[in-house]
């Protein structure tokens, strides 16, 4: 795992528990970081994962990252795994 995707897990799961926290806290400087991680992906990086990360499904990018891809719920998407 590069760099990159170590910090983009590691935000992903401070959002996970953010968003599960009462009050909620302010999502966006998580969401903006993501935002940038996924923006500075070198160009070979898992086209999954920048597809994941592109429409913001980011419990399947979680679980790509965690290496649990058969957890990955299919569906709303035309887009099939090699």
């Amino acid at each position: 795992m590069t760099t990159i995707e170590t910090r983009i897990l590691e935000v992903l799961r401070l959002l996970e528990t953010e968003v599960a926290s009462v009050p909620r806290p302010d999502l966006r400087p998580r969401l903006r970081e993501l935002d940038e991680l996924h923006g500075g992906l070198p160009s070979d990086a898992d086209p999954e994962l920048r597809h994941f990360l592109q429409r913001r499904s980011y419990e399947k990018a979680r679980l790509l990252l965690e290496d649990r891809a058969d957890e990955i719920q299919r569906g709303g998407c035309t887009r099939h795994r090699h």
